[in-house]
């Protein structure tokens, strides 16, 4: 028995579609590999889900962009010193009135002032260096019950990401302040302090304003930590201890 015989017309459309090239991208793609549609047309297709905004891929990109407008914003700074402190020091705190100086001697020597833009501490350093005409620096962080940038900033921006917001006051900063504050102060303290130690960063002044305030936790450092051979005998001397605001910034400016 015959088989039937297939047409040479369909055999030649065969032969036509599986030689057929697709780029998307960089990628080649033939015959039965080809997509039906376009990357276009899946772009322009309406009535799409939304579930990419919450995957890993889109949020990446979200990161990424954090960073490129963080390092335009900031690279022409010049040369700053952060203060780093509570959200919650009231205005009539001594602390307060300190890193009010603080912005203002920090401003007037020619540099600019970066703060996590909140209120407290934060307020009290950009406040001094504004009352300078200096440039005064918040970086924000989306938080449930953040109020948002204080007044006395005057080149401003919010991250939503922590680690993005560490690194713009690591990159510019060339001396830190660290003033009373809780959990979050004590984060960036730390995480200045390791940056350093392991030498991801350039050495610099690290000053601790209040030494009433740290001197217990760094007692426990210099003993149960060091003697339990946890850190270097020399970390401990990456900070300095003073109670006169005129000080900490001399020290933070390197001794100038």
């Amino acid at each position: 028995m015959t088989e039937p015989s297939t047409p040479a017309s369909q055999t030649s459309q065969d032969k036509t579609d599986d030689q057929m090239t697709y780029m998307s991208g960089p990628v080649m793609l033939r015959g039965r590999m080809i997509p039906e549609e376009s990357a276009t047309a899946n772009l322009l297709r309406e009535n799409q889900p939304t579930d990419w905004l919450h995957m890993d891929p889109w949020r990446v990109l979200r990161i990424q962009a954090e960073f490129v407008d963080g390092f335009g914003a900031l690279a022409e700074l010049g040369p700053a010193i952060s203060v780093f402190g509570s959200a919650r020091t009231s205005r009539d705190d001594p602390a307060y009135h300190a890193a009010r100086i603080m912005g203002g001697r920090i401003a007037k020597a020619g540099y600019a002032v970066i703060t996590g833009g909140g209120p407290g501490i934060m307020e009290a350093a950009n406040r001094g260096a504004c009352e300078m005409n200096g440039k005064s620096v918040g970086l924000g962080i989306e938080l449930p019950h953040e109020q948002g940038l204080n007044e006395w900033v005057n080149l401003g921006m919010s991250f939503r990401y922590f680690f993005v917001r560490k690194t713009m006051f690591m990159k510019y900063s060339s001396g830190v302040i660290v003033c009373p504050g809780g959990f979050g102060t004590l984060d960036e303290m730390f995480e200045l302090l390791t940056l350093v130690q392991t030498h991801k960063v350039k050495s610099m002044p690290i000053v601790l304003f209040d030494t009433a305030y740290w001197r217990g936790l760094f007692d426990w450092v210099t003993t149960t930590v060091e003697e339990r051979h946890m850190i270097s005998p020399l970390d401990p001397h990456l900070v300095r201890f003073t109670d006169d605001a005129n000080e900490a910034v001399d020290m933070a400016l390197g001794g100038r």
